[in-house]
């Protein structure tokens, strides 16, 4: 307990001593990721990933109407999945069509 007790303390030390903090800034270049997840996530909210969740909506909720009594636990859980996944995807496409945003709008007024 005592050896916890000097770590936290030798930890606090260090924390309190240090002045500067050197972070990026503002102006800077992105992370090397950031171009392959942009593609990515416009792939899935492009008007072929739409038109997908909709037929995924349609043939999902047949077979569990349809044969709901006939798949087992394991199908069933699969295609729940498949149902929330194509949901998300249709309603954020539905939203944005609607004029809802997908984020947080920042305004940057210059001070006169």
């Amino acid at each position: 307990m005592k050896a916890l007790l000097k770590i936290s303390l030798f930890i606090l030390a260090l924390s309190a001593l240090a002045t500067h903090s050197y972070a990026a800034g503002a102006g800077g270049a992105g992370l090397p990721w950031e171009a392959p997840l942009t593609t990515l996530a416009n792939s899935f909210s492009g008007p072929v990933a739409y038109a997908v969740s909709v037929l995924g909506i349609v043939g999902v909720g047949g077979i569990l109407i349809f044969a709901g009594g006939l798949i087992g636990d394991f199908l069933r859980a699969v295609l729940f999945i498949v149902l929330v996944i194509a949901f998300v995807i249709a309603g954020k496409n539905t939203l944005t069509a609607f004029g809802f945003a997908a984020g947080a709008e920042v305004r940057t007024e210059v001070a006169p």
